[in-house]
């Protein structure tokens, strides 16, 4: 049944949401029972939801609200976008936003990373760099190096080559995946060290897995390696200094690409358009983004290509035609806003605003780390932290860690923050707009909530 009333009720929205729209990540036995939160409206930092009451948007939607929600000039230029010409075919055509923001992107990446590949999402970003990768190698007379090495606790997307390279360990789940592509790296998380190690150890110990894994699986067999700057889903986890050059020269070593995965970690979130060169020091084969490219107003990926990759890729004989694409590759109106958003953030000179607040917004961070003991890691970059927590250290399990991340999401809720538990850990990834007081107000919530928690876990 598509008809509906004109002004329905709160009941009816909660029941048509629960009868027809199946959520990511729900368990299918048990999904029509869910009861999320309908959120109504949106200005800055803050969600007002379906009852009026106001919230901190501590993730920024899905580590995407960089200008924050409310933007009119953003609606303007998307609407203005939309009469002029809403659509056109990627094979087709091509239209004035895509070719400035192509050429705008060039500009913001680092080295020769110059030739744009406009996706979806950053799932069909992912899946566009690793077919890139099997394209190359084909090309060259090399298709058995197609492996690719990924991470544990890494998260690249839900597609079928993304979700290949995913390393969620916890999350055995029944789709397909081709696992003969992929090899996965023990966790590089300095809270996992043991007991004495320091991380400098603990970074040499990466290195040697990382160098381990090459040897075992053969050079020639292994096509790329796929990482996040820093694996954001699972859990801001920061490597070790030094450990992304380390691996980029024996990447370079091998004939392997890098394909640093920046969806989370582009456009603003640790005070720079890119992290690779400008935080951890080395440029990449291919850069993957998505997310804040459009701050989330409409939905827009980019799988972006260096001119040396371009150049191998060109420079043999035979058929050479890209055969990846998508309906709405190079989307006009989503282009336009794009360009509006990397507009906004130059003009109120954003990177350098994050840039500013960030030694406060980790100090608070690592403050709670410390007051809490039920805390067991603090840590974060730019505006990205974690706190992981332990909430009951005779029971590990995952089960009992939702069940934490739950009370600990209607704790803060209930005081007027949102977060994004995972398990036993809570991330904040906020509009990069957000003020010092906010900073305080929100971090503040965060204590209230934890309080709550620490007094029910040690009772």
């Amino acid at each position: 049944m598509n008809t509906h009333a004109n002004t329905p009720a709160p009941d009816d929205l909660t029941l048509w949401d629960r009868t027809h729209n199946l959520h990511p990540w729900t368990g299918i036995r048990d999904w029509r029972k869910s009861d999320l939160l309908r959120v109504n409206t949106a200005q800055g930092i803050h969600i007002w939801d379906s009852t009026g009451k106001r919230h901190i948007d501590g993730p920024g939607g899905m580590w995407c609200v960089q200008i924050g929600y409310g933007r009119a000039e953003m609606a303007e230029a998307i609407a203005a976008q939309a009469m002029a010409m809403p659509y056109a075919s990627p094979w087709s055509f091509t239209t004035e936003p895509a070719a400035l923001l192509a050429r705008k992107l060039a500009e913001l990446t680092p080295g020769d990373l110059n030739t744009v590949h406009f996706t979806t999402g950053g799932s069909t970003a992912v899946d566009t760099a690793i077919r890139v990768v099997q394209f190359l190698n084909n090309r060259l007379g090399r298709p058995d190096k197609k492996i690719v090495l990924s991470r544990e606790k890494a998260y690249h997307g839900s597609t079928y080559l993304a979700a290949t390279v995913t390393g969620k360990e916890r999350f055995k789940t029944r789709f397909d995946k081709a696992d003969d592509l992929v090899r996965f790296l023990p966790d590089v998380n300095p809270y996992r060290r043991p007991a004495g190690m320091s991380v400098a150890d603990w970074g040499d110990l990466k290195i040697a897995e990382f160098e381990q894994m090459i040897a075992e699986v053969g050079p020639e067999r292994i096509a790329a390696f796929i990482a996040e700057p820093i694996l954001c889903s699972g859990g801001v986890v920061v490597p070790p200094p030094g450990y992304h050059q380390r691996t980029h020269e024996i990447c370079r070593k091998h004939d392997i690409l890098y394909i640093s995965d920046e969806v989370v970690t582009g456009f603003g979130r640790l005070g720079h358009w890119f992290a690779s060169q400008d935080v951890f020091g080395f440029t990449p084969d291919i850069i993957t983004c998505a997310k804040g490219l459009t701050s989330g107003y409409v939905p827009l990926g980019a799988c972006i290509l260096s001119d040396a990759l371009m150049e191998r890729l060109a420079g043999v004989e035979g058929d050479d035609v890209f055969y990846n694409g998508y309906t709405y590759c190079g989307h006009p109106v989503a282009c336009a806003a794009a360009l509006k958003n990397i507009e906004i953030i130059e003009r109120e000179d954003l990177l350098a605003h994050v840039r500013r607040i960030t030694p406060q917004f980790q100090a608070r961070l690592r403050a709670i780390g410390e007051r809490f003991d039920i805390v067991g890691d603090a840590r974060g970059m730019g505006l990205l932290g974690c706190l992981e927590c332990r909430p009951d250290l005779s029971d590990e399990s995952y089960a009992k860690h939702l069940q934490f991340g739950a009370k600990l999401d209607a704790a803060c809720e209930a005081r007027g923050l949102l977060l994004r538990p995972y398990g036993n850990m809570a991330v904040f990834s906020p509009p990069l707009i957000i003020t010092t007081e906010e900073i305080d107000e929100m971090f503040d919530i965060m204590e209230a909530g934890l309080t709550q928690l620490s007094a029910e876990y040690d009772g």
